[in-house]
């Protein structure tokens, strides 16, 4: 259905693998604090980085390093049963805006690491841009972005030292296409990400509702759209990516150490058709609506009939204003008990983010109410934290069935939009008086959970 409209490749690179693409609306800084000295010249001494300047962003990269080799030193043995070795190789710096910049390894010229950052496994290192990467992540998604992919690239250093390394992977690539191990590097970073917001970091500290600017950068670090799952240089869409961050984040380094091609769904997907790739997978405003009503019904009313219970498809009543039923606090699209039907603006605040996001941000929110409808018919209350999660979650168990189904009807990106609605706005998680789950963060899990588990795995939100 969809593609994600809008993007600015602002960064790029191929290195060691690790392209960094960012793009998205700025969502703040100071995600990330360290602890103690609040002011300029907080964190780490940088004089261990190769090539630093020592000044702001070298600090900031060199106290997320030190924390992730100590995260690493704790958490490895009892894993992988033996001790963890620092990296032999080191950090380095790299000015990418000086010509003259010295080199550093695993490189031809300083150049080569615009925009990027990356483990190389010949040296044992790790090196990132100063000038045109950790800055423009920082001050376009916050400091959580910087120790997100530093921990990334750890996370390809730990992957050397536990058997899916580059020999390995060039020994038998099915084994260990990039998109597999691209999404391990994802997880042990979340890994990483849970254990400072535990409060176990010595100079790092993240409160979890800042988690959403650190889930908004792994957005733009998704891969093109159309992107084939098979391509040498495949990462993952954001949902695969967001995905294994949060099962990192979740459930820890040994979910992390045991992902295969076997037991990990990946999403990723190039183009259904010619003409999907003509339109880039997006439909217009004026023909999403009417093109999911009825695959709506059919997937909702099953839910219900499943159950035992009657289903009375709601009616679409478009609008040219925000819905104003039960209070008018649900959004741009409100399920109206009373009036059987679910209440869409279709002149401003919904055609606003069908623009800004794409067509299936659309969809997400539409049947978020299809699902606030289900409830309604399965006698569940309409408001209060477990609707608020349930409305997300069943949302995410239609798209499930979508991604499933013999016909596919989802397009590249479609995930990518549900993702980035849910961390943008809290309209598909408003329960029938407005209240909604606040994190994204969480939004998404709630999303996931129905996605990967069907609406049965929503029964407990």
């Amino acid at each position: 259905m969809a593609v994600l409209v809008a993007v600015t490749a602002l960064l790029g690179g191929t290195l060691a693998g690790c392209t960094t693409t960012v793009a998205g609306q700025p969502v703040g800084q100071g995600s990330v604090v360290a602890k103690g000295d609040q002011g300029q010249g907080s964190g780490v001494d940088p004089s261990f980085v190769h090539n630093g300047d020592g000044g702001e962003i070298d600090r900031l990269a060199a106290t997320v390093v030190t924390d992730v080799q100590d995260y690493w030193r704790q958490t490895f043995p009892g894993t992988f049963g033996k001790q963890f070795d620092d990296l032999k190789g080191g950090f380095y710096s790299v000015d990418t805006a000086d010509e003259q910049a010295p080199t550093p390894p695993c490189a031809q010229h300083a150049s080569d690491v615009e925009g990027n950052a990356f483990y190389c496994p010949e040296s044992d290192m790790i090196a990132w841009d100063r000038s045109a990467l950790l800055p423009v992540l920082r001050d376009r998604f916050g400091e959580a972005s910087v120790m997100l992919v530093l921990a990334h690239e750890m996370g390809h250093a730990v992957q050397e030292r536990t058997g899916s390394g580059a020999k390995e992977r060039k020994a038998d690539p099915a084994k260990y296409p990039t998109i597999l191990i691209e999404a391990m590097a994802d997880c042990y970073a979340g890994s990483f990400v849970r254990w400072v917001v535990d409060g176990k970091a010595a100079h790092l500290s993240i409160a979890k509702e800042k988690l959403d600017q650190a889930v908004e950068s792994l957005i733009s670090f998704r891969d093109p759209i159309g992107t084939e799952q098979g391509d040498r240089g495949a990462h993952g869409d954001a949902f695969d990516r967001v995905s294994a961050f949060q099962d990192g984040y979740e459930q820890g380094v040994k979910l992390c150490s045991q992902m295969t091609v076997t037991n990990r769904v990946f999403t990723l997907t190039g183009f259904l058709s010619a003409g999907d790739q003509a339109s880039g997978g997006n439909l217009k405003f004026s023909e999403i609506l009417d093109s999911i009503t009825d695959g709506l019904n059919t997937y909702f009313g099953g839910v219900v009939t499943s159950a035992g219970k009657q289903w009375a498809a709601p009616a679409m009543k478009k609008d040219t204003g925000l819905p104003t039923c039960e209070g008018g606090k649900q959004g741009p699209v409100a399920f109206c008990p009373a009036d059987k039907a679910v209440d869409v603006d279709t002149a401003k605040e919904l055609p606003k983010i069908h623009t800004d996001i794409g067509d299936f941000a659309t969809a997400t929110l539409v049947a978020s109410r299809w699902a606030l409808a289900t409830r309604a018919a399965l006698g569940q209350p309409l408001d209060g934290p477990q609707a608020q999660q349930a409305v997300v979650c069943l949302s995410g168990a239609y798209t499930g069935s979508l991604f499933n189904a013999t016909q596919k009807f989802l397009s590249p990106g479609d995930l990518d939009e549900a993702v980035q609605v849910l961390l943008d706005y809290d309209y598909a998680a408003r329960d029938i008086k407005g209240a909604a789950t606040a994190a994204g963060f969480d939004r998404v899990r709630a999303f996931r959970t129905g996605f990967t588990q069907s609406a049965k795995g929503c029964a407990a939100s």
